[in-house]
C-alpha cells in the first residue's frame, strides 16, 4: 500500500482506520439502500417529488440541531455520540417494521435513510479535512474513498445472501452492528490524532446553519462549491427519476425491480473501487483538480444524450454505471479535497449546510421542476433539456478548481476571505 498509494509509514495507521469507518459507515447504509428504492416506487413515481420535499424539511430541521451540539461539544466525543445515535435509530425501525405494517413507516424510513446518507457521509469527509492536509488528500483520498466503495460492495452482498435466509427486518440488525464498527474505527482515528499531539478535535465549533450559510454567501470560493453541487444534486435528481419511471415500466414485480436495484449498485461500486485504487490518486496529481471537477459532467452530458435517443433499461444502467462509478471515484474525492484549504468552521458549518440543507433542497427543487416537465413534455424531450444545465455544471467545476488552485494554505476565516475577495477580483 506503501508503494502503490505513496503513503508514509506515519500515515499508513490513519489511513487504515479512516478505510475501514468508510468501509463499516458504506455497508451500513448499502444494506438498506435498495429497500429504500424499492420504497420510492411503491409510494408512486409521480409523487417521489413529496418524498424529496420531506426530506429537505427534515433536514432544515436537524442541521441547526447539529449546528448546535457542534457548538457545545468536543468533536472527539459528539461525532462518535451521533453514529451510536443513528445505530440507536436502526434499532427503532427494527422494532417499527416487525410488530407494525403501516405504510406510512415506510415513508418515514424513505426519509430518514436519505438524511443519514447524507448526513453521516458529510461528516466523515469533514473529519477527513481535519485529519490530513490538502497534500496528503490528494494522494490519500483515493485509498480512502476505496473503503467505502468495498463497504458498498460488501453490503449488497450480505443482504443479497442473507435477505431469503434471515428476512429483510433482520437485515436492519446487521446494519447497525456494522455502523457500530464504524464508529470502533472512527474512535481509533480519533485517537491517532490525539496520539500525535494535535489539539483541534477538543475544541467545540461555533456556528449554526444560517453562520454556514452567511460564511458561503460572503466567500466566492464557498459559494462556487455551492453552486456545483447544487447543479450535481440537480442533474442526479432528473436522473434518479428518469430511472424510476423507465424501471417502474419495464419491471412490474417488486423482486425484479429490487433486483436490478441491487445488481446496479454492485457494477458501480466494484468500478468504483477499481478506479479508486489505482485511478485517483494518478488523476488528482497528474491530470489536476478542474480535470477531475468537469468530467462527470461531460459524461453526464453524453448520457442525457444517449436517453433521450433510447429509454432501454441497457441504455439506463450504462449511463448509471458510468455516472455514479466517476461520480463516487474521481469527482467526489476531488470536491472533499476542495474543503481542505478553508477553516475548521468553514469544514463543518459551511460545508455541513452544503452538504445536507442545500444537496437536500437541491433535490426538492429539481424534483418538482421535474414533475412539472414531466406534465408537459416525454422522458426523452426531458433528457435532451437537461443537456445544458450540464454544461453549467461543468462550467462552475472549471471555476472551483481555478480558485482552489489559486488558493493558499492554512488561513484562518478572516485571512481566507481577504485572499479570495483578492483573487476573485
Amino acid at each position: 500500500m506503501k508503494r502503490i498509494f505513496n503513503i508514509s509509514s506515519g500515515e499508513l495507521k490513519p489511513v487504515m482506520a479512516s478505510f475501514f469507518y468508510f468501509f463499516f459507515l458504506m455497508s451500513s447504509y448499502f444494506i438498506l439502500r435498495p429497500v429504500r428504492d424499492e420504497m420510492g416506487i411503491q409510494a408512486g413515481v409521480e409523487n417521489m417529488q413529496w418524498l424529496f420535499t420531506g426530506t429537505f424539511i427534515t433536514m432544515l430541521l436537524i442541521v441547526p440541531v447539529f449546528g448546535y451540539l457542534m457548538k457545545r461539544y468536543q468533536r472527539q466525543k459528539l461525532i462518535p455520540g451521533i453514529y451510536i445515535f443513528f445505530c440507536f435509530n436502526i434499532l427503532v425501525f427494527y422494532v417499527l417494521f416487525t410488530f407494525f405494517t403501516v405504510p406510512f413507516v415506510s415513508i418515514i424510513f424513505f426519509i430518514w435513510l436519505s438524511v443519514f446518507n447524507l448526513f453521516v457521509i458529510s461528516i466523515f469527509w469533514s473529519f477527513n479535512a481535519d485529519i490530513f492536509s490538502s497534500d496528503q488528500a490528494k494522494r490519500l483520498y483515493g485509498p480512502i474513498a476505496a473503503g467505502g466503495s468495498s463497504g458498498a460492495i460488501f453490503g449488497p452482498v450480505i443482504a443479497s445472501s442473507l435477505a431469503g435466509q434471515i428476512g429483510v427486518t433482520n437485515l436492519l440488525l446487521i446494519s447497525a452492528l456494522l455502523l457500530g464498527l464504524a464508529t470502533y474505527f472512527l474512535k481509533r482515528l480519533i485517537k491517532h490524532s490525539n496520539a500525535r499531539g494535535e489539539r483541534k478535535l477538543v475544541t467545540p465549533i461555533k456556528g449554526s446553519i444560517w453562520e454556514g450559510l452567511k460564511l458561503m454567501i460572503r466567500s466566492p470560493y464557498l459559494k462556487q462549491i455551492g453552486l456545483f453541487v447544487l447543479l450535481y444534486t440537480c442533474i442526479s435528481t432528473f436522473l434518479y427519476f428518469e430511472q424510476a419511471h423507465i424501471i417502474s415500466e419495464a419491471f412490474a414485480v417488486s423482486e425484479d425491480r429490487t433486483s436490478y436495484f441491487g445488481f446496479r449498485d454492485l457494477l458501480v461500486n466494484s468500478s468504483t473501487l477499481f478506479l479508486q485504487f489505482f485511478i485517483t490518486e494518478r488523476f488528482l496529481r497528474k491530470a489536476g483538480i478542474i480535470f477531475c471537477l468537469i468530467l462527470v459532467p461531460v459524461v453526464a452530458s453524453f448520457g442525457f444524450l444517449s436517453l433521450g435517443i433510447s429509454q432501454s433499461v441497457i441504455v439506463l444502467l450504462i449511463v448509471q454505471v458510468l455516472y455514479r462509478s466517476l461520480n463516487f471515484s474521481i469527482q467526489r474525492p476531488s470536491r472533499e479535497v476542495l474543503f481542505t484549504k478553508v477553516s475548521v468552521r468553514e469544514k463543518y458549518n459551511t460545508k455541513n449546510f452544503i452538504d445536507t440543507a442545500l444537496y437536500r433542497g437541491g433535490d426538492a427543487l429539481s424534483g418538482w421542476l421535474f414533475a412539472g416537465l414531466s406534465a408537459l413534455a416525454s422522458l426523452q424531450a426531458i433528457s435532451f433539456l437537461a443537456i445544458p444545465l450540464t454544461v453549467v455544471w461543468a462550467l462552475s467545476g472549471l471555476r472551483s478548481g481555478r480558485l482552489f488552485n489559486s488558493m493558499t494554505f492554512n488561513l484562518d476565516n478572516n485571512e481566507l476571505q481577504d485572499v479570495i475577495t483578492k483573487k476573485s477580483a
